[in-house]
């Protein structure tokens, strides 16, 4: 007996809207000659499967200065590309072509089944016929037992955000090159990776996967180290008006202990948006899956931008060493009171 068909999920006007919107600027810019590219992000994985992250776009050529460097590269360029939509994509992983699909924004976010060696490994995505493109997936080993996970905006890049107006000049207007580094922060998980080799970074954030090339190269040029890339796609869902940015850092740190249940994770973030508090129930629900959690203080002026700050819970009595100061310097010092950070 045929089963019953499922039933049609309703989509909300505005996110129909929103794709018909985009696939207008995709059939204008093919007519002008343009056609796909895929972008690869650092991805994640065991020695058994992989995650694998990306984007579909048409994107506009960016200006360049003579050492290839990206030159006055402003915000607003992240968010002029048009995503392609239920793209075709085929990822290359040790020699086998896996064919995947893009959501409805252009997002490749899939897992694959893969044989790869611990540590950071290069795998190949096409789109539409295009010369295949290389991008990364860290490889967490199965000895591996610690790992990190660090918010973006204001624990590690000054952003001054949620305020709507500083955060349209940060994201829309203000160079790549003056965006700053929140001091001490690369130093401080620089000395962490080096006392505890192998171990997966995860950069955690609620920014969209507009920005993740920005993201990368701020990352490089700043000397963090090089870590898988969790991002969101800014714009309406299925179901609701706006994607929830605390949502999505809830969700990818339950699956992340899901996905790694022999790793502790060490905790960073700063006491501008909510991440004390997503830390306090992440911890409450997996308290065996937390080393230690650092909060970054915002100082006065920044808080005023973001917003003010968001209050942060009593953890005198934490099973876990819950550790505040304003800047990574500050952090290490605690931390390696804690003995996260071996002393040098």
């Amino acid at each position: 007996m045929p089963s019953e068909p499922a039933p049609r999920t309703k989509v909300l006007w505005i996110a129909r809207l929103e794709y018909r919107f985009h696939a207008w600027r995709e059939r204008r810019a093919r007519a002008r000659g343009n056609t796909p590219s895929v972008s690869g992000y650092p991805g994640y994985g065991t020695e058994e499967w992989i995650r694998v992250l990306g984007r579909v776009l048409i994107v506009p050529p960016l200006p360049t200065r003579h050492r290839g460097e990206y030159a006055s590269v402003r915000g607003w360029r992240a968010f002029a590309s048009v995503p392609v939509g239920y793209a075709q994509v085929t990822v290359t992983v040790d020699g086998v072509d896996h064919d995947v699909v893009a959501d409805r924004g252009g997002v490749i976010d899939t897992v694959l089944p893969a044989r790869l060696a611990p540590g950071w490994q290069t795998i190949t995505m096409s789109v539409e016929g295009s010369e295949p493109l290389e991008t990364r997936v860290f490889i967490v080993g199965a000895d591996v037992r610690f790992g990190v996970v660090s918010d973006v905006d204001d624990t590690v890049m000054v952003t001054a955000l949620p305020r709507p107006f500083v955060a349209a000049w940060n994201s829309f207007v203000l160079d790549e090159h003056a965006r700053q580094p929140v001091p001490g922060m690369a130093v401080l998980l620089e000395r962490v990776l080096r006392g505890h080799p192998g171990s997966p970074v995860i950069y955690l954030s609620t920014g969209a996967w507009n920005v993740a090339p920005t993201l990368q190269r701020f990352l490089r040029r700043n000397l963090f180290p090089a870590g898988s890339l969790l991002l969101t796609d800014w714009g309406p869902t299925h179901d609701r008006w706006f994607r929830s940015g605390r949502e999505h850092k809830a969700e990818n740190l339950r699956r992340l202990a899901r996905e790694f249940p022999h790793i502790t994770w060490l905790l960073i973030g700063d006491d501008g948006q909510h991440d004390d508090a997503l830390y306090t129930e992440f911890t409450s629900e997996f308290p065996d899956r937390v080393a230690a959690v650092a909060i970054r203080r915002l100082s006065p002026t920044e808080a005023v931008l973001a917003g003010g700050r968001t209050a942060v819970n009593d953890h005198s009595a934490a099973d876990v060493p819950w550790v505040s100061e304003s800047d990574g310097a500050g952090l290490l010092d605690r931390l390696s009171e804690h003995g996260i950070v071996a002393p040098e």
